[in-house]
């Protein structure tokens, strides 16, 4: 274990440049040349979201609220609590300013991400509508990159592993319930391996009932687990009102900190902000195209504009709250990282049962990430091979969750990290160069709409 760990340290350092180049100066180069449209359209996109402008008769499987719900079941999970707490562990308070400026800039590479894949909408082997990077790519740019497709494709077989969530998961569990202390004298191994079959097997009963399954579940389950998390955290705020604002004065005096201690300095500073920003809302990834590629539309700009809202309520709104409330606690001041830090957060600040009551969100979060991303996982194997042969990911899904629950938080960091910075590459590649045709159909959506409205 240690030398993979190893191994996967020194190749996240040829790795994360690429990335941050593609995904910020890409990302930046998409805001100004959409002419800020996404930001701009917001409203528009809100109701587009509440169905407003829903087609029965478009191509697709699902709507654009359930793509959306599914996408952001994938996204709001354990990335913003214990993404958050991981980030600021490792960079301080500032980190948090950074993750925000990527989610900004992440909502304009979504628009463009997720128009293309209604776009560009392809099929499987099955006959099925299918969207992603691999379609618009293929379909996009030509037969010429499908080896961009291709590599995007076999990295998405371990970065669309639910091992974060596992393990992030199993580690709640044996911090708040301890049960090789209160409960049977096992060692604490037992326990990790009984949970991640656990887990293992509820999320079978799911994710092997294909998508509109999947769809229905994460459209039930996530409105009610963001909502519950944010009440809880309004709470703390509410109690703690007077701490809040220096939390967040923290937050943006620490984001330019050129002296500060983290690896790399400011610009490691600025990198870790980054790699947790992609983590929260997977901008720039490619996951999202996926789900969005089933939605029942075929306008592309207007499922640009919804899947726009993803990064905004995953990190804008999610991961700034978890970081407040973990400031103002003090719990990043101690040791611990990952979920125990933002677990220690909860407890202090909420009558000593928080931890328990974060213990059942993160419980909602953990189940509807994985029965999310095991999708992204069977489309991946479905390109490099057929549909059939896709489905057989899933197993290979339920099987490294419970090597996840057992296995140490940095080495499943580490392997998710170097998938998704290695993902990012041919997917900016094809979005950037696609990106004027993506300009050209938002025209002509626009002056349809202005005709709508005369």
């Amino acid at each position: 274990m240690e030398a993979i760990n190893d191994f996967l340290v020194g190749a996240n350092s040829y790795a994360e440049w690429p990335m941050f180049v593609l995904l910020i100066g890409g990302g930046l180069f998409l805001v100004v040349y959409s002419r800020f449209l996404p930001y701009r359209f917001f409203r528009h996109a809100l109701a587009i979201t509440a169905g407003k402008y829903d087609d029965k008769k478009a191509e697709g499987e699902v709507s654009s609220f359930q793509a959306l719900s599914a996408a952001v079941a994938a996204t709001v999970g354990l990335g913003n609590i214990s993404g958050v707490a991981i980030a600021i562990h490792d960079g301080g308070p500032g980190v948090v300013f950074w993750i925000w400026m990527t989610a900004l800039i992440g909502m304009c590479i979504k628009y463009y991400s997720c128009s293309l894949a209604i776009m560009y909408r392809g099929v499987d082997s099955d006959g099925k509508p299918q969207g992603g990077p691999m379609f618009y790519i293929t379909r996009g740019l030509g037969p010429k990159a499908r080896p961009l497709a291709i590599f995007f494709s076999i990295c998405g077989l371990f970065g669309f592993l639910g091992v974060f969530t596992a393990n992030q998961f199993t580690e709640t569990f044996m911090s708040v319930v301890r049960p090789s202390e209160t409960l049977y004298a096992t060692s604490d191994f037992n326990w990790q391996l009984s949970i991640g079959i656990l887990l293992a097997v509820i999320t079978s009963f799911v994710i092997f009932g294909g998508l509109k399954k999947i769809a229905r579940v994460a459209s039930a389950i996530v409105p009610f687990m963001v909502l519950l998390y944010l009440a809880a955290v309004l709470v703390v705020m509410g109690m703690n009102a007077g701490q809040v604002w220096p939390a967040l004065k923290m937050i943006l005096t620490e984001a330019w900190n050129f002296k500060s201690v983290v690896t790399g300095g400011f610009w490691g500073l600025v990198i870790i902000g980054v790699k947790r920003a992609m983590f929260s809302n997977e901008a720039g990834l490619g996951s999202a195209p996926m789900y969005h590629g089933q939605s029942r539309n075929n306008e592309p700009i207007r499922e640009g504009l919804v899947a726009m809202l993803g990064p905004f309520i995953d990190t804008i709104m999610v991961c700034t709250f978890t970081a407040v409330v973990i400031i103002l606690s003090g719990a990043y001041l101690e040791d611990g990282s990952g979920i125990v830090m933002t677990l220690n957060a909860f407890q202090k600040t909420l009558f000593g049962w928080g931890d328990e009551l974060l213990m059942l969100i993160v419980t909602a979060f953990a189940l509807s990430t994985l029965f999310t991303y095991s999708y992204y996982g069977v489309k991946s194997l479905s390109f490099l091979t057929n549909a059939r042969i896709g489905q057989w990911y899933n197993v290979y899904f339920v099987l490294m969750i419970v090597f996840a629950a057992v296995a140490s938080l940095e080495l499943v960091k580490n392997l998710i990290d170097l998938s998704y910075a290695l993902m990012v590459i041919p997917n900016m590649i094809a979005v950037l160069l696609l990106a004027p045709r993506v300009n050209a159909a938002a025209r002509e959506y626009l002056k349809k709409m202005k005709h709508e409205r005369a």
